[in-house]
């Protein structure tokens, strides 16, 4: 039996909003490894593992990125939120690892990359799938498992922008949040017509742009393609926040904007993940 997350994944309307293209055909990557008894450090520049959550009451992939030629041992973390109809291997397609590795070699102190799977905005919506508890409660013990530090930074794409700003606000003493083309809803309707929050009252309590006064935006940057649909709602949020960084250039809501934009997303990520040197 299809899950209530797979008919979503499936729909025309979780494409509306999604990031990327749909799954479809073997994943990218290479396949799971089995899950460490004790710290691990990483031996592969892309490692995915195949972890039960109990916040999410599912198993999700967990792939975790280095740049190449740098010990991994001990690397502060930043996470990485993918959109909607898309998984945690996405950023594979979406060439995070070469990305990572040249800005390392280009002078951004050395970072890891965590993307678990997600679903419905990154937020519990009441039933008992609590993608922001799985963040905050399982995501730390996970990358320890791997000789890691906690997540200290977030990046999220679509959707994800709307969990890495969520996550942002639970989490004040965040180093970055680097959001791309956020999903964004200025307006209950809008927001209902995603047919994801439970209530008008779910929406209010998660949705960025009512909770602004929560973020901080000398740690936030804001990118997003001036055809991208919302653009005006990712506008509001850099009026109410003043973030560090506040970009929007030619593009849409698609894969080749975010690659586009990738680079500098993770040097922002980098430049403030990692004390000065």
């Amino acid at each position: 039996m299809l899950s209530r997350r797979g008919l979503l994944a499936g729909s025309a309307l979780a494409l509306l909003a999604g990031c990327s293209s749909p799954p479809s055909g073997p994943p990218p990557g290479p396949p799971a490894v089995p899950v460490p008894s004790g710290p691990a450090p990483l031996r592969e520049p892309v490692t995915v593992q195949r972890m039960p959550s109990a916040a999410r009451g599912t198993d999700v992939d967990l792939v975790l990125i280095s740049p190449e030629g740098v010990p991994a041992s001990g690397l502060p973390v930043c996470l990485a939120l993918h959109g909607r109809g898309a998984r945690a291997r996405t950023f594979l397609e979406l060439g995070v690892p070469a990305a990572l590795t040249a800005a390392v070699r280009a002078g951004v102190p050395p970072f890891a990359i965590a993307a678990v799977d997600g679903d419905h905005y990154w937020v519990g919506v009441g039933d008992e799938d609590d993608p922001q508890k799985m963040l905050t409660d399982e995501v730390p013990a996970w990358v320890r498992q791997r000789d890691l530090q906690p997540p200290s930074a977030v990046l999220g794409i679509s959707m994800g922008g709307f969990g890495a700003l969520r996550y942002a606000r639970a989490h004040p003493d965040l180093k970055a949040a680097a959001v791309a083309s956020a999903a964004l809803f200025v307006s209950w309707p809008d927001a209902r017509a995603r047919k994801v929050f439970a209530d008008e009252a779910n929406w209010r309590a998660e949705e960025p742009l009512l909770h602004p006064d929560e973020l901080r935006g000398a740690s936030l940057g804001v990118w997003c393609g001036e055809s991208d649909p919302f653009e005006g709602a990712d506008r509001k949020l850099v009026k109410a926040v003043s973030p560090a960084v506040a970009r929007f250039s030619p593009g849409k809501h698609e894969d080749a904007y975010w690659r586009g934009v990738l680079p500098d997303v993770l040097e922002f990520a980098g430049r403030r993940i990692t004390p000065a040197g």
